[in-house]
């Protein structure tokens, strides 16, 4: 049987491939031809986006050695600033005189206010390291300090407003001056402990805390002007005064004239030490003083 042409032979089920049909120029295409769009890479460059050069530049001992010695000097000069700032103002050491809670800040509070019936003043330690202030009501604290003051400045607004004296300008004045003077207090503290060589663990945190608990006696004051006048603000000032002048001689006097026994200073030594305290004790009244009569009259 013949078969037309194209057909395979007998027993075929498929027709015969034809001849491959050149396609025609102006008919469209289905998918764009690509192939020519990279063309073949000159030798000696690398492929785009792959080598920018940084392999060689790692690869060099040379530059190896200069950012491992950068990288050593920038360690180093940051070490070098946290050393200083630690010297100055260690977060650590700020930390534990904001270790409070709301039961040690009643009994210091208390303290201050009545200090005649405590006992013990000494400091406890763990370890040769001082309790924080909530687990030792001896403890200085940097907590009540700075809520005194603002609490101070709050107050004073007030009472120059029941006096028809308020502006910002007066307001200012009364908190710049107050906190001027226990920088002062500080200043003279620290320059009287050196000048007296004495060996303590006092630090400028403490002394800050310990000068800035007189703005629990300030508010004590101011209130008592404003509730019951000139003769309660008197009152008042008197007895926030001595209540300060005794907290702070027993205070410091465990901190400072311990020292002297068991350095075995001379009895010159001593007695320095002893008036530095026995004058930071009398200070205290003029300050409370000098800050708060004129926000009672």
């Amino acid at each position: 049987m013949a078969y037309p042409p194209g057909y395979g032979g007998p027993g075929s089920k498929h027709r015969a491939r034809g001849p491959m049909v050149p396609q025609n120029a102006g008919a469209p295409q289905l998918f764009d031809d690509t192939s020519s769009a990279y063309g073949p890479q000159k030798g000696g460059y690398p492929a785009p986006g792959i080598d920018m050069g940084f392999n060689q530049i790692f690869a060099d001992p040379v530059a190896n050695v200069a950012m491992a010695y950068g990288s050593s000097i920038a360690s180093q000069s940051k070490e070098i600033v946290h050393k200083e700032i630690d010297r100055f103002m260690s977060i650590n050491k700020l930390k534990y005189f904001f270790a409070v809670d709301t039961t040690y800040v009643m009994k210091k509070l208390a303290l201050l206010v009545f200090p005649y019936v405590h006992q013990n003043w000494e400091v406890r330690y763990h370890r040769d390291t001082p309790l924080p202030p909530r687990q030792d009501v001896n403890a200085p604290d940097l907590y009540i300090p700075s809520m005194a003051f603002i609490t101070y400045i709050l107050l004073a607004g007030m009472a120059l407003g029941l006096q028809k004296r308020f502006s910002p300008e007066v307001l200012g004045m009364c908190a710049s001056t107050a906190f001027v003077w226990v920088v002062i207090e500080v200043l003279a503290l620290l320059l009287g402990l050196y000048l007296a060589t004495v060996q303590s663990d006092l630090g400028t945190f403490d002394l800050v805390a310990y000068c800035g608990y007189k703005y629990v006696g300030m508010i004590l004051a101011v209130v008592g002007g404003l509730a019951f006048g000139s003769n309660g603000y008197y009152v008042a000032l008197a007895w926030a005064s001595c209540a300060l002048m005794y907290f702070m001689v027993r205070s410091l006097r465990m901190k400072i004239l311990p020292s002297v026994v068991q350095e075995g200073l001379s009895r010159p030594s001593g007695r320095a030490q002893m008036y530095i305290t026995l004058a930071a004790a009398a200070f205290q009244p003029l300050i409370l003083y000098w800050l708060t009569v004129q926000l009672v009259h």
